[in-house]
């Protein structure tokens, strides 16, 4: 079969899991309105995500039905054997390639489907890289899969280190050092010789000699780390085209469990930076002490609030009045964040958060729990400024809740170093995707793949 190239056809393949899967059906979009044909590779647990962008894009946009990932009750760990579960789509997709009329060109996947650069060296296409967390936690990351066996510090050696152990990465700008429960599990507990481990090492090292990498980040905020990740890869195809925001704030992710028009109403009637917002991500759940150390700093602050957690009782909800709103669940975090009553951000650090706040202009309170968290936090607090830490120490660490409520009031504070920060790298991020570094780089991106498309 003779298979023609003039759509500019790319495939995109997200991981399952809203911190994966939100920015990169964002990217989709702009690439979308920049005249490129898209099939998206998508499971019906996620396909109502990508309704919003089929209707806008009627002819453009195409979906691929995959099975939801599986969970192997044998793995060591949930998320690796759903990771290598996705591997059963290689044969799926090349059948699907072999048979389309004007396969793409190109393959742009998420950072944790390193598989995929297989599947497209076999198809004959390029393969793009799509990393949902920043460049220095990427960095991170990767330095971490690529020592494991080696006779080096790191924490895939710990067999006899404790989680306390000081891990440290000198050949990253920085030098950072973490102690190794701050550092991902899924990354610092690897079992060697476990077939499913050494598969995800295997494509965890194979998104390094990708054709490209496309990060969810900016210039101004990673720029020390993009060119370090540059000289890792070896080329200068590495792009930060962030931060990748929709049009609609009220409704990424999904709908909100608290109807939209009541939490904005709410906060028409507060005063200019007179709210803090909390919220933990989509995946993290507080205990029963960290959430009764929470609502009692909210109790003892002067602060108006919108909690979305799970577990508040009816009586703090009595007692604090109008001057909390209570969400247990997914809310427009976006639309909050953006709301001139806004003035700080009690944060998990995951990275789509940490972008949504930074370009708000809001002050980052950080409590981190897992993942590239801690890495997030470091980045956000010691090296930009922009963030002060609400608990420190491990998850299940309980904050003092006098010292909790003092820090929220201090938030508020338009004076304090850390909010003029802030407000200088949203004007930032704003320049950024706006005609500046951003732009350049997503300019860079489809020029490129055009350029194949002509080959």
């Amino acid at each position: 079969m003779t298979h023609s190239t003039n759509t500019k056809h790319l495939l995109v393949y997200p991981f399952t899991g809203s911190g994966h899967i939100i920015p990169l059906l964002d990217l989709t979009d702009i690439l979308l309105r920049r005249g490129l044909t898209i099939t998206v590779v998508i499971s019906p647990v996620n396909l109502p995500l990508l309704d919003p962008l089929l209707s806008s894009h009627p002819s453009s946009l195409h979906k691929l039905l995959s099975p939801d990932p599986e969970i192997n009750p044998s793995s060591p760990h949930p998320l690796i054997g759903k990771i290598v579960s996705t591997q059963k789509q290689f044969d799926p997709i090349v059948k699907w390639f072999r048979s389309h009329p004007s396969p793409p060109v190109a393959i742009i996947s998420d950072f944790f489907l390193g598989w995929t650069n297989e599947l497209a060296s076999h198809l004959g296409i390029q393969r793009v890289v799509f990393n949902p967390s920043g460049a220095f936690a990427s960095s991170i990351i990767q330095s971490m899969w690529r020592d494991v066996g080696e006779n080096k510090n790191n924490a895939n050696n710990g067999v006899d280190k404790d989680a306390s152990s000081l891990i440290s990465f000198p050949e990253i700008p920085s030098s950072p050092e973490f102690q190794m429960w701050q550092l991902p599990p899924v990354s610092r507990n690897f079992i060697k010789g476990d077939p499913d481990y050494e598969s995800f090492r295997k494509g965890m090292l194979a998104n390094m000699t990708s054709w490209g990498v496309v990060y969810n980040t900016f210039e101004d905020l990673e720029k020390t780390y993009m060119d370090h990740m540059k000289k890792q890869m070896g080329h200068d195809r590495v792009w930060a085209v962030g931060p990748l925001l929709p049009r609609d704030g009220t409704a990424r992710g999904g709908p909100s469990v608290a109807p939209p028009h009541e939490l904005l109403t709410w906060l028409d009637n507060k005063t200019d930076e007179s709210v803090v917002y909390i919220c933990f991500g989509s995946r993290t759940t507080l205990n029963e002490k960290q959430m009764s150390a929470l609502t009692g700093a909210l109790e003892l602050s002067n602060v108006n609030f919108i909690l979305c957690a799970k577990g508040s009782d009816s009586a703090f909800k009595q007692r604090v009045g109008d001057r909390g709103f209570i969400v247990e669940g997914w809310a427009p975090q976006l639309a909050i964040l953006g709301h001139r009553a806004v003035a700080s951000f009690v944060t998990h650090c995951g990275w789509n958060s940490t972008l949504e706040g930074v370009s708000a202009g809001v002050t980052l309170l950080t409590w981190p729990m897992g993942a590239d968290q801690y890495a997030d936090e470091k980045l956000l607090v010691d090296e930009l400024g922009v963030g002060k830490r609400a608990c420190e120490g491990r998850p299940d660490n309980v904050p003092d809740s006098i010292e909790l409520a003092r820090l929220l009031d201090e938030s508020l504070s338009g004076e304090i170093l850390e909010r003029v920060k802030v407000k200088e790298l949203s004007q930032a991020a704003s320049k950024a995707v706006k005609g500046g570094t951003s732009i350049r780089d997503l300019d860079m991106f489809v020029k490129l793949i055009k350029l194949i498309c002509e080959l």
